[in-house]
């Protein structure tokens, strides 16, 4: 009788021949065109009705989803499938997050901030020269609005930053706008004199380059990332955020040139009607109308994962149907890129790539 050393030691053996062996007839690989026969394969909806994604954000500072750890090489490959699904705006969502950013800022190290091991802006803008790209800056978020509520205390730190980033990058062909990431749903504390001046200081130093804000919209799914729920009660009604953006956008509009809503705090029965809001303000105030496309799924109880295709291509679908400008996501590494850490991103890809026949 064969002792069970000798049986594995043959079996191993025999794996290493059939893997070895080359693959032929019916054991082949299933090829492209095969699929393609096999029923079931083909999509059985209309395809390429949504709103192509034309821009991502750049999330490197951080506090809900993990780092990648990529450096130029992995940054200069991404690029490179962003602009092959038609990719041609890059915004840095964040410049900094209370002491960890992305620059070697003299005011920031100044202000007990962590030197960076990577100069991310600069990287990021020769990336968007190389690939042909537009390159947003995100401005500076200390922290402390999450903390207080108080929008004002984005003024101390930013009023430096931009004119330092912009002394320092500004050189650079694909510096072409501004990102105020301070982020709000509601009429926030101090929101509109924030957004404002940040808005004005931007332009005034770089010849009036375009500005955006992307906030939130207060539905039932806007709970704290922290949270246990997926849901809440206290959801904003159509007609209470119509008239709140309605002030905001009044008193923005002339230093603000963009929102794009952040879209998965709302149903997706929900997002024909609050679309056609957002939209009606922009046009209104001679705003562009952009969406947040999130790529990441806010429906299942672990935080973040990549979204189920049919979900993002709900919303994009949503977003032509209400005539908005353009699409960007939140965000394009993490949850679409063939070479993300979630396996799932690379097949969103896949899916998107399918159906917008690219």
């Amino acid at each position: 009788m064969t002792d069970r050393r000798s049986f594995l030691k043959t079996a191993a053996g025999a794996t290493a021949v059939a893997l070895a062996a080359p693959v032929t007839g019916a054991c082949k690989a299933v090829d492209d065109k095969a699929l393609g026969a096999v029923s079931g394969a083909e999509l059985i909806v209309p395809k390429a009705q949504g709103l192509r994604i034309t821009g991502t954000f750049l999330d490197e500072i951080s506090h809900d989803i993990p780092h990648q750890n990529w450096g130029a090489k992995e940054w200069d490959a991404d690029f490179a499938h962003m602009k092959a699904i038609g990719i041609d705006t890059v915004i840095m969502i964040r410049s900094g997050y209370r002491k960890f950013i992305t620059w070697p800022s003299k005011y920031l190290l100044g202000k007990g901030c962590y030197m960076p091991s990577l100069d991310l802006v600069e990287l990021f803008l020769s990336l968007a020269d190389k690939h042909g790209m537009k390159f947003y800056f995100g401005l500076y978020d200390s922290g402390k609005y999450w903390d207080t509520g108080d929008m004002a205390f984005e003024l101390e730190s930013n009023k430096y930053v931009i004119e330092e980033v912009w002394n320092a990058y500004g050189h650079h062909k694909s510096f072409q706008g501004w990102y105020i990431s301070t982020e709000i749903s509601r009429k926030t504390k101090n929101c509109i004199e924030t957004f404002h001046t940040m808005g004005k200081m931007c332009k005034d130093i770089s010849g009036n380059l375009p500005t955006f804000i992307s906030p939130w919209i207060d539905g039932k799914k806007a709970v704290s990332a922290a949270s246990g729920s997926l849901s809440k009660a206290n959801a904003v009604s159509v007609q209470q955020h119509e008239e709140e953006w309605n002030e905001i956008f009044d008193g923005i509009h002339d230093v603000v040139d963009a929102c794009a809503f952040q879209d998965g705090h709302i149903d997706y029965d929900e997002l024909d009607a609050f679309f056609s809001v957002n939209k009606k303000l922009a046009d209104r105030y001679g705003m562009q109308c952009w969406t947040n496309a999130e790529s990441f799924d806010r429906d299942m109880p672990i935080k973040f994962l990549p979204i189920k295709f049919d979900k993002l291509r709900m919303k994009l679908e949503a977003a032509a149907r209400c005539g908005y400008d353009k699409a960007i996501t939140f965000e394009f590494s993490h949850f679409m890129s063939p070479q993300s850490a979630y396996l799932q991103a690379g097949h969103l890809y896949d899916r998107y790539r399918e159906y917008f026949g690219i």
